[in-house]
C-alpha cells in the first residue's frame, strides 16, 4: 500500500469515526428530553382550509415559544387503519419538564387554542420523557 493509499485509509477511517460520534452525541443529546405528542381529530363540519389554518397556527405557536426545542408534525398514513379518526400528529420537544411547564399557560398558546378548538372534535396528548 502506497503513501496516497494510506493517506486515503486514514482520512476514511477518520471520517467514519467522526460520523459515528456525532451519532452517539446526537442520540445522548436527545435522551431525556420531554416529548409532547398531540393528535387531532377534527369535526366532520371542518373544512379543508380550516384544518389548514390550524395547522399553520401550530407552526407559528412552535416559532413563539422559546422553550420549544423540536417540533415536527404530519398526516396520518399508516395503511393499518387504527386512527379512530385522528389525523394529525404534532411532536413537540422540550428540553425538560419545565419547557411544557413554560408553554402550557404561554398566551401563544393560548392564542392557538382559539384557533383550534371551534373545529376540533377530539384531541388525545402524552407526555414522556424520551429513553434511549
Amino acid at each position: 500500500m502506497n503513501l496516497l493509499q494510506r493517506l486515503a485509509l486514514s482520512v476514511a477511517l477518520g471520517c467514519a469515526i467522526l460520523v459515528a460520534m456525532s451519532q452517539t452525541s446526537a442520540q445522548a443529546a436527545d435522551a431525556g428530553v420531554y416529548r409532547h405528542v398531540v393528535l387531532f381529530k377534527f369535526k366532520d363540519s371542518a373544512s379543508a382550509e380550516q384544518v389548514k389554518s390550524v395547522e399553520a397556527a401550530f407552526r407559528k405557536l412552535a416559532t413563539q415559544v422559546d422553550t420549544i426545542t423540536g417540533y415536527e408534525w404530519g398526516t396520518n398514513v399508516s395503511p393499518e387503519n387504527k386512527n379512530e379518526g385522528f389525523t394529525h400528529c404534532f411532536l413537540v420537544t422540550f428540553k425538560d419538564k419545565a419547557g411544557l411547564d413554560v408553554y402550557l399557560p404561554h398566551p401563544a398558546h393560548d392564542a392557538f387554542k382559539a384557533v383550534l378548538i371551534p373545529h376540533l372534535d377530539k384531541v388525545l396528548v402524552i407526555d414522556y420523557v424520551s429513553a434511549k
